[in-house]
């Protein structure tokens, strides 16, 4: 499972950060980001790419999980 960290960037970069890292075509995919906007914009992202995408909340931070 690759992770993208992109806590402490605001929106676009997250979005930008995950689709690079969706190139690389593996089967799952995490992704962690510290504010709503960017928690909502990649999950849209990650839907409109095909992803199934589960939200977990740790330490106020948002664990986004990516899979096909």
């Amino acid at each position: 499972m690759k992770t993208v960290d992109a806590r402490g960037l605001s929106c676009p970069q997250p979005v930008l950060m995950t689709k690079n890292a969706l190139a690389s075509k593996e089967n799952s995919y995490e992704v962690l980001v510290d504010n709503s906007t960017a928690k909502e914009n990649v999950t849209r992202f990650a839907t409109n790419s095909g992803y199934k995408v589960a939200v977990a909340e740790k330490d106020g931070d948002y664990v986004l999980t990516l899979s096909k």
